[in-house]
């Protein structure tokens, strides 16, 4: 893919990963790096620091939308942003250690985990309401 269909591709990924943080809260990493490495054959490691550049403007938007509405906790997510700073600065040096391979590796195993949580916890409400 490249061109046009490329920016397209982008800019309607761009509107979806958007729609998708502001619903559900995400940064969208969890579709960013996917697409990236997937559908426009970004490495690996460019494709998790480029989702990461994608999320801050996404995230604040977002959260500008919530807050002002009055919904979130301003002290607990700057003490969370505070040491979620230095952990990502952490892992992202770990990242750059380890190869493409097994970045994607990691990757989809964290991906996977949360799936099978998500659906875990599913099937668990359902059962305690039924």
């Amino acid at each position: 893919m490249s061109g046009v269909a490329l920016f397209a591709a982008l800019v309607a990924f761009g509107v979806l990963t958007g729609g998708t943080a502001g619903l559900l809260g995400v940064g969208g990493g969890l579709l960013i790096v996917p697409f990236l490495t997937l559908v426009a054959d970004v490495p690996q490691h460019a494709a998790e620091a480029t989702s990461l550049l994608v999320i801050l403007p996404t995230s604040l938007a977002a959260s500008l939308v919530l807050r002002r509405r009055g919904v979130g906790d301003l002290a607990t997510a700057l003490r969370f942003g505070v040491f979620g700073a230095l952990g990502g600065a952490a892992g992202a040096l770990l990242a750059l250690a380890l190869s493409g391979h097994t970045l994607r590796l990691v990757f989809a195993t964290f991906v996977g985990l949360v799936g099978i949580r998500l659906v875990r916890d599913g099937i668990v409400a359902h059962a305690h309401r039924a």
